[in-house]
């Protein structure tokens, strides 16, 4: 997919101008509230129209005022799935399903309601009256419902901030193995840099109605290390769980890691601050954390008073945050090898 525009709008006190061209299936907008995310979201569907500009989809001019072609929502062929689901109060869920569809012309119809269904795991909840679902099954049914029309482009304009953490942890596994499964390209509208790191390989960074920079959420993750409570967020892709005593043994590409025992063991995407890994220059004697790992300082990034320390560990990527005073008196630096420990309880499931 490629997107291209070039347009501006006013909307009272607000000016939201822009100009990108960005080709890719998964595609993020992201920045603080008032930045201009949802007004982006509302030009390229058609729910506003531009004062000036061009929006163009592949081939296919939405919008350009030099010729005066304003495409209705219905004939963009992009679908878009609020915060709120949205949902008809008045029909069940097979219905909701099937109302964009039915709309869809036959030859565009490229899924299957069954498949949808089955893979959105709300194929039991078909008859059921949707006033009788929960938020999490309500997203679900909401995204279904755009899948089904077939669009050229899936706009998710801040899909989960109306979840509690549960609903959320819930339903971003069902976004990310949908989403990759029905090949469908979108734009994940968001203020949340965790969510951007998991659904997105591309970001356009937006502030006070303006695009600031393209980047991905990983760089943008490291740059903002600093002034992130939970410092950055390692994403491990751990395999081949085993009873270790009371933890669980799990593969990370060379190493094995002990994380504290949880309900159905199986392998994933964890989560681990940089805040949890203890650097040390000497083998430790004796400690309590389970983990200790050798790496290779490969990269170092200093932020106000702290200090981000890239280390190898058997071939994996992983971030260390220790204060400026003690990356000098454990004089880091790159090509040197230390000793990461790190707490079995540090560990958080992702998808």
């Amino acid at each position: 997919m490629k997107l291209d525009v070039s347009l501006t709008k006013l909307l009272g006190d607000f000016t939201f101008a822009t100009e990108f061209s960005i080709e890719g299936d998964r595609i993020g907008i992201f920045g603080p509230s008032g930045s201009g995310k949802s007004t982006l979201s509302h030009l390229l569907t058609g729910a506003l129209s531009p004062d000036d500009g061009v929006i163009r989809l592949d081939e296919r001019r939405l919008f350009d005022s030099s010729e005066k072609i304003n495409l209705s929502p219905e004939r963009r062929r992009v679908a878009v799935v609020f915060q709120h689901a949205n949902l008809f109060p008045h029909l069940n869920v097979r219905k909701n399903l099937l109302y964009g569809y039915r709309r869809t012309p036959v030859a565009r119809r490229q899924l299957k309601l069954t498949d949808v269904a089955a893979a959105m795991k709300i194929d039991h909840l078909l008859k059921r009256d949707v006033t009788r679902l929960s938020g999490g099954e309500r997203q679900r049914v909401a995204l279904g419902r755009a899948l089904l029309t077939c669009p050229d482009l899936l706009v998710l304009d801040e899909p989960l901030s109306a979840l509690d953490k549960r609903l959320k942890d819930e339903i971003i596994p069902f976004l990310r193995k949908t989403l990759h499964r029905f090949a469908i390209p979108y734009l994940y509208i968001s203020h949340s840099l965790s969510e951007m790191r998991l659904l997105t390989d591309q970001i356009l960074l937006f502030a006070n109605g303006r695009l600031q920079q393209i980047t991905d959420a990983d760089t943008l993750a490291r740059q903002r290390m600093s002034s992130n409570r939970h410092g950055y967020l390692n994403h491990l892709t751990l395999s081949a769980p085993r009873e270790v005593g009371n933890l669980l043994g799990y593969r990370w590409g060379e190493n094995e890691l002990l994380l504290t025992a949880h309900e159905h063991p199986q392998e994933g995407l964890f989560e681990l601050s940089s805040k949890d890994v203890l650097l040390c220059k000497k083998h430790p004697h004796a400690m309590s954390a389970r983990n200790l790992l050798i790496g290779t300082i490969t990269g170092i990034m200093t932020q106000g008073g702290t200090v981000g320390v890239e280390l190898n560990c058997g071939g994996e990527s992983l971030m260390a945050q220790v204060v400026r005073e003690a990356a000098i008196e454990l004089d880091l630096d790159i090509g040197k090898t230390v000793y990461a420990a790190i707490k079995a309880s540090a560990f958080r499931r992702l998808v």
